[in-house]
């Protein structure tokens, strides 16, 4: 299937880039280049980086900005990478970064990738289809009490322990490999009058496995400061984030970064010497507006969230 996926809160983003035209740019999630070509159509002299680890959104992207290569250098990493990925291109500061969160539309609604939990397929879930490990290893391979873990901590379900225990008590019978059968251990772990009122059932579970599996919480958090780092005096990073733990990770980040003192609130003046990185532009997370929540009800929980770096700011990095 062709490679769709509806950018969320696309003007808004494109907005707080404040897009030079002779400046430098990265999508760290390219996807099938929504907010690319949007970047990429500012430019006069500049350029723009897209990094992306899925191979089909990387072809799909290609032939997306096709119109404006000229400006445009498409890679396949992790955005885990970007320090290498542009030191590779000589590339020492960019004047924006964007990072879009979210699994593509196009990634839930293939049903081979396993993504999804309204289609019955192989337990996969990678992004990047050249790793080895799958959904698969995880819901048959982790113990009860690493199953339980996850499910709480990434999937914030109040029912992870019954689901572990669950999921343990049917793999003992046969490997769950279908994301059916995966919802099946799920289902009976939860009173059929919750399974009625609180959306799916496999919703948290189908997402603690993803993130488990992809490191999506632990690239973000190591890397939002390699990012920071990397902006010109006045650059911005934007990102969108599609749930609690991500948010928070961001939120924090922004917030040390625009003020790193550590000293008591009892000192008179700050003597441990640590400098602002900039501003957090967004006090309050920028939501989508009624009228995309009307045409895309996947953006529904997103959020976006700016920073800005400081002018002049040297870094000591």
């Amino acid at each position: 299937m062709a490679f769709e996926h509806k950018s969320v809160l696309l003007q808004e983003t494109i907005e707080n880039l404040n897009i030079k035209p002779n400046g430098i740019y990265v999508d760290g999630t390219l996807g099938g280049g929504g907010h690319s070509i949007e970047i990429a159509k500012q430019l006069t002299t500049g350029r723009l980086v897209g990094i992306d680890q899925d191979e089909a959104a990387i072809m799909a992207a290609k032939e997306r900005l096709s119109g404006v290569q000229d400006r445009v250098t498409i890679v396949r990493s992790n955005y885990s990478a970007i320090k290498q990925v542009l030191q590779g291109l000589e590339i020492t500061k960019v004047d924006g970064i964007l990072l879009d969160l979210g699994v593509s539309s196009y990634q839930l609604d293939t049903p081979e990738r396993g993504f999804s939990y309204k289609e019955d397929a192989p337990l996969d879930m990678r992004m990047d289809t050249r790793n080895d490990k799958t959904a698969k290893d995880i819901v048959n391979g982790y113990s009860e009490m690493q199953l339980y873990h996850i499910i709480r901590d990434y999937g914030e379900d109040n029912f992870a322990k019954n689901i572990a225990k669950h999921i343990v008590r049917m793999r003992e019978e046969k490997p769950l490999e279908t994301t059916f059968e995966l919802i099946e251990a799920i289902k009976a772990a939860i009173p059929m009058k919750l399974r009625v009122t609180t959306g799916h059932p496999a919703k948290r579970t189908f997402q603690a496995i993803r993130i488990e599996l992809n490191h999506e919480l632990d690239v973000l958090k190591d890397t939002l400061q390699d990012m920071i780092d990397l902006l010109t005096p006045e650059g911005r990073l934007c990102i969108i984030t599609f749930h609690s733990l991500e948010d928070r990770i961001v939120k924090s980040c922004f917030r040390v970064n625009e003020n790193p003192c550590t000293c008591p609130p009892s000192f008179p003046v700050c003597v441990c010497g640590k400098v602002s990185s900039g501003k957090v532009i967004t006090r309050k997370p920028i939501l989508p507006s009624e009228e995309e929540l009307e045409q895309n009800k996947r953006s529904k929980s997103a959020k976006l969230r700016v920073f800005e770096k400081a002018l002049g700011n040297l870094d000591k990095h």
